[in-house]
């Protein structure tokens, strides 16, 4: 069977009704207590690392943990004051999902512009998975 709409269709009218933030304005935002910066990619996907202070919420899962109606709902989502701001590798899997939580009904869903690739190539903060381990275990 043909496909009659590629990734790239799709994508780009993803990119065209959600909100997108370059990694400048993204890093603004990660000040502020209200923003949840969530990694989508998949945990194989983790051993470079991820942003500080992201939660990881793999694509696969990402509809199943937002609806209250779900048996794997994580109430975090149910956050309105938060906007939840998504990035994937590249910045296509979270245009998706963001549009994908829009159409299920969140308004407070961004996701940053070129994913991790480009947070990386313009030297924002990362951390490792035990890293991050290191620093919640030690309290900090």
């Amino acid at each position: 069977m043909p496909i009659t709409k590629g990734f790239r269709a799709l994508v780009d009218e993803a990119m065209a009704q959600v909100r997108t933030y370059s990694v400048e304005e993204a890093r603004a935002k990660m000040q502020d207590p209200n923003t949840q910066i969530v990694d989508i990619r998949d945990v194989r996907e983790l051993g470079p690392g991820t942003l500080v202070g992201s939660l990881h919420a793999p694509r696969g899962m990402l509809e199943f943990w937002v609806d209250p109606a779900s048996p794997y709902f994580k109430p975090l989502f149910a956050d309105e004051g938060k906007e939840f701001i998504l990035f994937c590798g590249a910045g296509w899997r979270s245009a998706l999902a963001a549009k994908t939580l829009q159409d299920m009904g969140m308004t407070n869903v961004a996701h940053i512009d070129g994913g991790y690739a480009e947070w990386v190539k313009q030297g924002a903060p990362t951390e490792t998975l035990e890293e991050r381990k290191a620093r919640s275990t030690s309290g900090g």
